[in-house]
């Protein structure tokens, strides 16, 4: 599936794309693949990067969506482009991290991308639509106890982030549910407000906008601290679940041979980008944290994701998509 939306225009830069080489910058469009359907986390913080980066370069900027397969086939389209900066990757935990331990899949994950920049750090929102009866995590354990297999839990793909934030749930509290998959946050959070699912680990980016307007409800968070942008919402940690952490991250990447200079001048700019006051409005209240910095903290903090995920996963037991 794919999906192209101009974010912003600036049709000066392609008439002089000598002075945007000179600034160490890429000639052209740029393209920011995202792989899940619109509507979702990772799509709207690279719409909101987006549209201020193509005002900062002049250029046009373009959301792509390449949805599908726990954003592994967008990662996979990104890692064999050139590496002329014109196509970048809102790399997501899940094609960086989860999908490359649980599965075979068409690249590297620790090699084939050249880390830009993190943009941020997001707990995942324990959510059900307005009908359900469950609003608490303890009433939630209940209903499943009594219901073995029977309760349905959303996520945006096999191997996503919300599937294995459920995988944790059903190993810590020794219960069983039912795992939905789709092709992004999107098309999950329509069925789950429409009564088709019930209850999902969410990213708090996607899920917010519907939590505001009271068609999901919010019942915990699953960061070790409350974020400020849901002060009232408990952790589940304070929900009886002591250490439970599983978060979503997103961050800018190009492919590895994207040369190491472009990656950190990209980098000064989005870092820009991130401290002014309506992206880090937008930022926070999504919940995301722990953004910015060089493009080695990325690089680090993604090595360090991978192995964490892969043991998990080999601990845990859980399986991929056959």
């Amino acid at each position: 599936m794919q999906r192209r939306t101009l974010v912003t225009a600036g049709a000066a830069a392609l008439a002089f794309p000598s002075l945007i080489l000179a600034q160490g910058l890429p000639a052209g469009p740029v393209r920011i693949i995202v792989g899940f359907a619109p509507g979702g986390g990772t799509d709207i913080l690279a719409r909101v990067i987006g549209q201020k980066l193509g005002d900062m370069w002049k250029t046009q900027v373009i959301v792509e969506n390449k949805a599908g397969a726990s954003g592994t086939i967008a990662a996979d389209y990104v890692a064999k482009q050139p590496g002329d900066g014109n196509t970048l990757l809102m790399a997501h935990i899940n094609s960086q991290a989860i999908t490359p331990a649980l599965q075979k899949v068409n690249y590297d994950a620790a090699k084939d991308f050249q880390p830009v920049v993190l943009v941020g750090v997001t707990p995942n929102l324990l959510i059900c639509n307005e009908n359900q009866p469950a609003r608490t995590v303890k009433d939630l354990l209940e209903l499943c106890r009594a219901n073995p297999g029977a309760v349905s839990f959303g996520s945006a793909g096999t191997g996503s982030a919300q599937h294995l934030a459920l995988e944790m749930f059903m190993l810590a509290a020794k219960v069983k549910a039912i795992h939905v998959p789709y092709k992004g946050s999107g098309p999950m959070l329509t069925d789950l407000i429409g009564g088709n699912i019930q209850y999902s680990f969410d990213t708090m980016t996607a899920a917010t906008p519907h939590v505001k307007s009271g068609k999901a409800l919010a019942l915990a968070q699953t960061r070790l601290q409350r974020v400020p942008a849901y002060a009232n919402v408990p952790t589940m940690a304070e929900s009886g679940f002591p250490g439970f952490e599983a978060t979503t991250w997103y961050g800018l990447a190009g492919p590895a041979k994207m040369p190491l200079a472009m990656a950190k001048r990209m980098n000064e700019d989005i870092n820009k980008v991130m401290l002014m006051p309506d992206v880090m409005e937008k930022l926070a209240a999504s919940g995301a944290q722990d953004g910015g910095g060089s493009t080695e903290k990325f690089g680090d903090f993604m090595r360090a994701e991978q192995i964490k995920w892969a043991r998990i996963i080999k601990d845990g037991g859980v399986k991929g998509e056959a």
